[in-house]
């Protein structure tokens, strides 16, 4: 197939997409359900075309949800920080740790695997998803008490370096399972990871607000380019210095949202089309490598697993967290353990171990996909009716 004619799909696809974003807005469908549909009734052989590349997916939505990770970033204000870091931190850290291991241990109770795969498993799902949750509470226009929603999206934008952590070591650890695993080196690697993206996402964002705010361009569509130039290296550059990416990330957006004085509004509009286009891509490139026959090969097996995690994985771990606020109301503790939300985070975290020749991993593609549309349709049909039940919700 000739690149102009790749050109073409991609964008053919993309539009159909933007315009049933609307209707599907009006019977309250999220975005990446849209987008993923297309990709699905388009590809894998409905129409004579079949996509199956799973590395290539896995660099389009590794990338795709960097951008979208930055945006998010982009977007927080120093006060939501403030506000939300104590809570959102602990969530984000122990929560990813204890949803992981509460699940790992249902999945190795339910399904005849290793402990290592179940761990494996319960790693890709034990993250919040920082697209879903910021578009499902944009889109309900839903403002919440006790910045009950400034902690979830906090915890959602924060807590994917964790969980992307664990999959990569436990990758290594499935495809070894003889090779001893040293608790140092494991320790070594999560500090190094976390203290390289922030030193280097700290470094560049304050470089590049410094010389924004200094030079003052005279054309202000050069100041979104300059951004863009700025979070890749700071992102990429984290990567290569054995950081975390994603933290790399959203701390570079943090950063520069918050310190740029000139072409902010500029730059905001790129970015949130740039983040539309990246939710797009992704969600296309992973509507077109899922196979609709093989997903309901495993329809029936990923029911209980997705209910148990929304039921007592996640809330589980969730009050544990909240032990070390015990201010906090049961209302909004209720709600923040029952709105977990999935998107598009673990089905790009499954193609790693897929992509890398991890046994079985096929199957956890299929499998997290279900849970996916299982979390966005109970918890993100549940956010508004819950909210209005706890008395959270601030009226309009």
């Amino acid at each position: 197939m000739s690149y102009q004619l790749i050109l073409i799909c991609i964008a053919a696809l993309i539009g159909i997409g933007i315009l049933l974003h609307h209707p599907s807005r009006t019977f309250g469908i999220p975005s990446l359900l849209i987008f993923m549909g297309v990709g699905l009734l388009f590809g894998n052989g409905e129409f004579d075309f079949v996509y199956d590349n799973f590395a290539l997916t896995s660099i389009v939505g590794s990338i795709a949800l960097n951008i979208i990770v930055f945006v998010g970033g982009l977007n927080t204000s120093k006060r939501s920080v403030r506000v939300a870091y104590r809570e959102g931190s602990v969530l984000s850290t122990l929560g990813v740790l204890l949803t992981t291991l509460f699940f790992s241990l249902i999945l190795w109770w339910l399904l005849d695997f290793s402990f290592i795969f179940c761990l494996l498993f319960a790693a890709i799902v034990s993250s919040t998803d920082a697209a879903a949750v910021f578009s499902i509470l944009q889109s309900k226009k839903l403002k919440l008490k006790e910045k009950t929603d400034t902690v979830l999206e906090f915890e959602s934008a924060t807590n994917d370096p964790i969980a992307l952590i664990l999959l990569v070591l436990l990758t290594e650890m499935a495809l070894t399972p003889d090779t001893a695993v040293s608790v140092s080196e494991v320790s070594l690697e999560l500090v190094t990871q976390i203290f390289s993206a922030l030193f280097i996402a700290f470094c560049v964002g304050r470089l590049c607000i410094w010389l924004l705010n200094h030079i003052k361009l005279e054309e202000y569509g050069l100041i979104p380019v300059f951004v863009l130039v700025s979070f890749v290296l700071a992102t990429y550059g984290s990567e290569l210095a054995g950081g975390n990416i994603l933290l790399a990330s959203y701390v570079v957006g943090v950063i520069i949202g918050n310190g740029l004085n000139r072409g902010r509004e500029i730059s905001k509009h790129f970015f949130n089309s740039l983040s539309w286009l990246a939710q797009a891509l992704m969600f296309i490139a992973l509507g077109l490598q899922i196979f609709p026959h093989q997903l309901f090969e495993v329809l029936y097996q990923s029911i209980l697993p997705a209910l148990l995690l929304i039921l007592i994985a996640r809330p589980l771990a969730v009050q544990i967290c909240y032990l070390f606020f015990p201010k906090t109301t049961w209302r909004k503790r209720f709600f923040i353990s029952s709105i977990g939300l999935k998107g598009a985070t673990p089905i790009v975290f499954a193609l790693i171990p897929a992509a890398a020749g991890v046994e079985s991993s096929l199957i956890i593609v299929d499998m997290v996909f279900f849970i996916v549309l299982i979390s966005v349709f109970l918890q993100g049909a549940a956010i508004e009716p819950l909210a209005k039940k706890l008395q959270l919700n601030i009226e309009k």
